[in-house]
């Protein structure tokens, strides 16, 4: 499949993130009330039910409802970006590949929840002691960060080769 297709078979994870996103923050919804607690790990780890009308970390969230349209065109643009990236990849470029997909699957989680509900639906939180508690987020935005994180290092290239370093 992967030589018909090339990297845009690749695709399948990016729908396999908005499946999981999709099914988690569904059941979140059917079963926490807005801002319930539930304690995993005591002082480190929570499930709750939030829900997100900014960027990350509720960035503009207090604003009027023009930046849930901003932010769905900006996902909306940067995910037609990184399908043409996806199909232009050689057939070495797996790392990339992945963490492309990745991205792109948390992208439209979100756009998803901004278009159709108005909101992001987040339910994962950590925090220290109920002192310190990071922004809840969510499955999308896990894979945004993990793909991230995997470009990031994938630039990280080997200067014999010109190869990247991890694939």
């Amino acid at each position: 499949m992967t030589a018909r297709f090339g990297k845009l078979a690749w695709l399948w994870l990016s729908v396999l993130v908005i499946a999981l996103d999709q099914a988690t923050k569904h059941w979140f919804e059917a079963n926490f009330s807005l801002y319930q607690k539930v304690e995993v790990i005591p002082d480190y780890f929570a499930w709750t039910l939030a829900y997100n009308t900014g960027a990350a970390f509720s960035f503009l969230a207090d604003h009027s409802g023009w930046q849930r349209w901003l932010f769905a065109a900006i996902a909306i643009g940067v995910s037609v970006v990184l399908v043409v990236w996806l199909k232009r990849l050689k057939a070495s470029e797996t790392w990339l590949a992945v963490a492309l997909a990745l991205v792109l699957g948390g992208a439209l989680g979100n756009l998803y929840d901004r278009v159709v509900l108005g909101h992001v639906v987040d339910f994962i939180l950590v925090h220290w002691h109920n002192r310190w508690y990071f922004p809840a987020f969510n499955i999308a935005d896990s894979a945004i960060t993990v793909g991230a994180v995997m470009l990031a290092l994938d630039m990280f290239k080997s200067h014999k080769t010109g190869e990247s370093a991890h694939d």
